[in-house]
């Protein structure tokens, strides 16, 4: 069963029993009412207890909880609406939300949020509002945290520490109408320019693009995100900086020493192949003197013979 599709018969059996013994009083200091309980500016250092289990909007903003826990939070099976914002929660871990399905709207803008795994929002498939704003810590967002938000059409990511972000982050939010991301230090450098051709390509408007823009490189501090594809494009693929200068003049030294060391190799060869076949030429010229010898003495001998034999006679 796909994580998207919603929680397995064990989780379900394991909430059954612990709704055996949860309470469904309304927590200390918080206002329930009508599948609503209200715990906005409470303090609360803590998720609270004893939320009644057929809680459909819970809101929690303005507290100091620190963490959300997956156990007690995945009671609220029928749970659509998430409210945290402006509290001091840090990181939230995968499947914090395995039980809370049906949801419909998250906010956990204002925390101190660092990171979120990549199997956060899996079985959020039916979420239509996210709001991480204004968590200046969160440096970084993995390629597959949107993964299974299909239905995703509002998405807040502004004043985050967000320096990039991989294209693949947004590629399945086809139907995403709302987009904020502003107020981040974008970086815009050549590990950058894949997500610029993204939102040209796909057409993907931020909201807020005149004011999401570069910080970095100097030569594009203030130019909004959605126009830094083409300059990048050039600086980065067809524009070449010394360092390439340099890297372009120690391949053409490689190759001249190259070429050198092979024309030197070739000469040597040369000159021995050379050497060779001249001491072998020499060698078949002596032996062919020594033949022309022989064969001259031997003719000599024979014309003595024949000169003298009337003499015998």
């Amino acid at each position: 069963m796909s994580l998207a599709s919603g929680p397995g018969p064990g989780w379900l059996l394991f909430s059954f029993g612990m709704g055996l013994v949860s309470g469904s009083k309304c927590p200390n200091n918080c206002l329930c009412q009508a599948q609503e309980v209200i715990c906005t500016g409470k303090q609360l250092t803590e998720y609270p207890l004893d939320i009644p289990l057929n809680t459909r909007r819970l809101f929690l903003n303005e507290n100091r909880i620190t963490s959300l826990p997956a156990m007690h939070l995945g009671l609220l099976s029928d749970l659509v609406y998430l409210d945290c914002q402006n509290n001091r929660i840090r990181e939230v871990m995968d499947y914090t939300f395995i039980g809370v399905f049906k949801l419909i709207y998250l906010d956990l803008s204002s925390n101190n949020l660092t990171s979120i795994s990549p199997f956060t929002f899996s079985v959020l498939s039916n979420l239509v509002q996210l709001n991480i704003a204004n968590n200046p810590h969160l440096l970084s967002l993995h390629k597959f945290t949107f993964a299974n938000t299909t239905s995703l059409r509002y998405l807040d990511l502004r004043n985050t520490g967000l320096q990039t972000l991989d294209s693949a982050a947004l590629y399945h939010l086809t139907t995403l109408e709302t987009l904020f991301l502003s107020g981040n230090p974008w970086k815009c450098n050549c590990s950058f320019l894949d997500f610029a051709i993204f939102l040209i390509v796909f057409h993907m408007d931020p909201s807020d693009d005149l004011n999401a823009t570069c910080v970095e490189p100097t030569e594009l501090t203030g130019w909004p995100i959605t126009r830094v594809g083409n300059p990048l494009r050039y600086m980065c693929i067809t524009h070449l900086d010394h360092k390439d200068y340099i890297f372009l003049l120690l391949i053409g030294f490689c190759i001249f020493a190259a070429g050198t060391v092979a024309a030197w190799l070739t000469g040597v060869c040369a000159v021995l192949y050379q050497n060779t076949c001249h001491k072998s030429s020499e060698e078949d010229e002596d032996e062919a003197g020594t033949r022309v010898e022989v064969s001259r003495r031997i003719f000599q001998t024979q014309t003595s013979s024949v000169q003298e034999f009337p003499q015998l006679i």
